[in-house]
């Protein structure tokens, strides 16, 4: 995550990749998630949207596999932000609204906040600036 805070992404690649690998090799499948996320997230900085989703979208299915409700928000969370940036708001809106169900369900208050953000901003794109202020609204609480 260092390099990629710093901007360097082919190193970036390369650690998460390697590690990747090696929680393949061990069964390490939670950590396969966390791996597969920081991927995706190179790739996003990057402006490589698909190879994003396509990395999110497997830490999703592993993660849902697991039963991982705390896994699940933060991936849908980054799908719902991906999906933002590529304009499709209508599935923006359905990973961003999942992601809320979920941190109100297991009482994630702080991760509330951010998916209601993410929530105004994707009706603050489609024109609805009523629902997009209620959502800024109700993150700040």
């Amino acid at each position: 995550m260092v390099y990629n805070n710093l901007g360097d992404y082919p190193k970036a690649l390369d650690y998460h990749q390697h590690a990747l690998k090696i929680k393949k090799a061990i069964g390490n499948r939670r950590g396969q998630g966390a791996d597969l996320t920081n991927i995706g997230n190179v790739h996003q900085n990057l402006g490589d949207y698909s190879k994003a989703l396509d990395y999110y979208q497997q830490a999703l299915a592993i993660d849902k596999a697991l039963g991982d409700k705390n896994g699940q928000r933060a991936y849908l969370g980054n799908i719902g932000v991906v999906y933002t940036k590529l304009g499709d708001y209508p599935k923006a809106l359905d990973y961003s609204q999942q992601a809320l169900a979920i941190r109100q369900a297991i009482g994630d208050k702080r991760g509330e906040g951010a998916a209601l953000t993410n929530i105004g901003v994707v009706y603050q794109n489609l024109g609805e600036y009523q629902k997009a202020k209620n959502a800024f609204q109700d993150s700040s609480h």
